[in-house]
């Protein structure tokens, strides 16, 4: 019985961890994959683990980093999705050889509610810069029925400490 109970508690002790890490790790809306390679196409997939103390998620703004010519994001039922551009400041050679003048600069999407008790999860395809060894920051509003989150903190060089609400993050890697 003494064998069984270790057993049974060191296997409580590690499911406890788990589920501390877990809810430690989704406290923030984040990205995945949290790598890619540079100069290539990917899904990325935003993630709203909760609304704002309490209150249901209504909307979601990601703000596009310098460098992405190519973005679309992912109907999904119950949203609207609103895509916000810009100019360039000089034109680029983007996807398929298409010179192009204006980007995306902020997705929004808008409906739901997303109730706090639940998580979600919103779509962006991207073609990411040539820009291996760099980190691309998506700054993110969560809008919820009473309140909001801003998760758009970027930590700067030499900054000891994290930040307490940061932006999503993707790290380009070399090669494909």
């Amino acid at each position: 019985m003494t064998r069984m109970s270790g057993s049974w508690l060191g296997s409580a002790i590690a499911a406890a961890a788990a589920m501390v890490s877990c809810s430690a790790a989704l406290a923030h809306v984040t990205v995945q994959p949290a790598d890619a390679p540079a100069d290539s196409y990917a899904h990325l997939t935003f993630t709203v683990p909760h609304g704002c103390n309490g209150s249901a998620t209504t909307a979601l703004r990601i703000k596009l980093p310098e460098g992405i010519l190519s973005a679309k994001p992912q109907m999904k039922p119950g949203w609207n999705v609103e895509i916000k551009s810009r100019k360039l400041k000089a034109p680029a050679q983007g996807p398929h050889g298409k010179t192009i003048t204006d980007v995306v600069d902020e997705v929004v999407w808008r409906g739901g509610p997303l109730p706090d008790n639940l998580y979600d999860t919103f779509g962006l395809v991207v073609r990411l810069p040539d820009r291996a060894g760099q980190s691309l920051y998506f700054p993110a509003v969560q809008e919820c029925e009473q309140g909001s989150q801003r998760w758009t903190e970027i930590p700067q060089a030499g900054q000891a400490d994290k930040p307490r609400t940061p932006a999503p993050v993707v790290r380009l890697k070399a090669g494909r």
